[in-house]
């Protein structure tokens, strides 16, 4: 009998915390997805880049230490983290209702709810991934974490100054030109996905 997770989606909820407005989206995905599959998803609708570290933390129940997901610590963290790759979402998000607190760049460190708002039918006329909703334009990558981002917003409001100037030009210059930059501005149909199998290929190559 053929997997039934070949017939069903996973429908998540992000949410960036610690922001308001909220920086948010609704993503789908296969439900036989790896967590380094859900992983490339979560960067492409958000909008990172994928330069930095990422785990997908779990509290689990009657267990002292969380289950932590993503790419193994080299030592510089102290964390003991399971190869992403080598473990289904399944496992982990069960049922719908089940969340996980998502940390992209560690230094930065982005933290994100990600929630499993259902699992439905696969429907044949779509591709997966996709995104279905969301609001708000991600942060510049490397600006700082939260405190940054804020500050980031206050110089964007000021529109004059050296420090304008000097910031747009950072914006311009960025690994992803940001500029001309709206904050509120989201279109789930301008999310491109990557496929998470060359992803790999490309983030581990020697």
């Amino acid at each position: 009998m053929m997997n039934a997770r070949n017939h069903t989606v996973y429908q998540f909820r992000i949410v960036l915390r610690e922001i308001e407005p909220p920086i948010w989206r609704v993503i789908q995905t296969p439900s036989n997805y790896s967590f380094w599959d859900l992983h490339v998803a979560v960067q492409d609708a958000m909008g990172w880049l994928d330069c930095h570290l990422h785990s997908f933390r779990f509290r689990m129940p009657h267990k002292r230490k969380d289950t932590i997901l993503g790419i193994p610590d080299d030592g510089s963290f102290d964390l003991d983290i399971l190869p992403g790759w080598q473990f289904p979402i399944a496992a982990y998000f069960t049922e719908p209702g089940k969340t996980a607190l998502y940390e992209y760049d560690f230094g930065d460190s982005w933290l994100h709810d990600v929630l499993l708002e259902g699992i439905l039918l696969k429907d044949k006329t779509l591709k997966y991934p996709r995104c279905i909703d969301g609001g708000r334009a991600c942060p510049p990558e490397d600006c700082g974490g939260v405190p940054g981002y804020h500050e980031h917003l206050e110089i964007l409001a000021g529109s004059q100054g050296p420090e304008y100037r000097e910031h747009v030009e950072w914006l311009k210059g960025h690994l992803k030109n940001y500029w001309p930059c709206d904050p509120d501005y989201f279109d789930p149909d301008d999310v491109e996905f990557w496929n998470p199998h060359k992803r790999w290929k490309m983030t581990f190559a020697e």
